[in-house]
């Protein structure tokens, strides 16, 4: 196939484009590459998307001089450069994806919910992005995608994406963690909660599968949910199995500082109230249609050789620092020994 990615240059896009090179395609990325580079052997159109619809002109000449782009691949959460690429590209394209997220969805309470659960309004045009806004910007690009594409749209809601090379920090923090020190480690008491997330190879390896057999319409592309103590008895077996686990209610933990989910002084992978369902999603459609997954272990064990490789120490995107995990672990010591018993 003759693929054009945009992007090519960070974690998935361009693990779409390794395995597409693999597999014998030809491989174009527009992208700008500020801080990397497009793999070995793709071609680059270097284009600032931020300067609209002028960022596509090489990639239409190219559609033009070379025949249809066979397999297109937006990973854009900007609605306004989703839609400039969908209005300069889509015409040449015989199939179109876009990764979206499962952060498009409105309730996240209910497990099991599959495609067909109600979305978040879609990101009105002109407003400012953020990190608050980013499930309905996913959503206005949806709506971009379904009605500039139209029946050659593949709109691949992707779940958690974990692996080698994540940049979030989220699913290698727990691992890296039991393998930092032995030190007491600090976790939520939420046994029987759910995590689930996707192996960025087989998310990329799904994109390219679908692309390849002209599959379309909106599908989940997540694992399988995984309990939580499972993933964390992996985690601290996998680091050798010596540190001590501290667990405390979730209730007492957000009282004292800790964090859901993501970002500074977070316990990854732990969700606020009225999220069972966030990581319980359905993937049935997507399985049907050729998505494999790869068992879970096998990727938190890639996960953690990674994380030794990218340095256990080094500043993280998400995941509680050393001083505060001290803090919180003693004042928790403190607060049980006061207890009435």
């Amino acid at each position: 196939m003759r693929i054009l990615v945009l992007g090519g240059t960070a974690f998935l896009s361009a693990e779409i484009v390794r395995q597409a090179l693999a597999a014998g395609h030809d491989v174009t990325c527009l992208a700008r590459g500020t801080t990397s580079a497009p793999p070995d052997g793709a071609t680059w159109l270097r284009a600032d998307r931020s300067e609209g619809a002028a960022a596509y002109s090489a990639a239409c000449e190219g559609a033009a001089s070379d025949g249809a782009w066979d397999a297109v691949v937006d990973v854009s959460r900007d609605p306004g450069q989703a839609r400039e690429a969908l209005e300069a590209l889509a015409g040449s394209a015989r199939h179109w994806t876009f990764i979206s997220s499962c952060s498009v969805y409105a309730d996240h309470s209910v497990a099991g919910a599959a495609e067909t659960a109600a979305r978040l309004p879609p990101l009105a045009p002109g407003t400012e992005l953020s990190a608050g806004n980013y499930g309905e910007a996913k959503a206005a690009i949806e709506d971009w995608t379904t009605e500039l594409a139209g029946d050659k749209a593949h709109i691949c809601r992707a779940g958690l994406i974990g692996g080698p090379g994540d940049g979030s920090d989220r699913y290698g923090y727990w691992p890296a963690r039991f393998a930092r020190d032995p030190g007491a480690v600090l976790v939520p008491d939420i046994p029987t909660d759910a995590t689930q997330i996707i192996d960025v190879r087989d998310l990329a390896a799904w994109t390219l599968t679908a692309a390849q057999n002209g599959t379309t319409g909106v599908m989940n592309a997540v694992g399988e949910p995984v309990l939580f103590a499972a993933y964390l008895e992996e985690s601290r077996r996998l680091a050798g199995g010596s540190a001590e686990v501290v667990a405390a209610p979730a209730d007492w933990l957000v009282s004292h500082g800790a964090n859901y989910w993501a970002g500074p002084d977070s316990l990854p992978l732990w969700l606020p109230p009225d999220h069972g369902g966030f990581a319980t999603r359905s993937n049935a459609a997507a399985t049907a249609a050729g998505l494999r997954t790869r068992p879970w272990t096998d990727t938190l064990r890639d996960t953690l050789a990674d994380e030794r490789r990218r340095g256990l120490d080094r500043e993280r995107k998400a995941g509680m620092s050393p001083a505060t995990e001290r803090r919180i672990v003693s004042e928790y010591r403190a607060s049980a020994k006061g207890a009435p018993g």
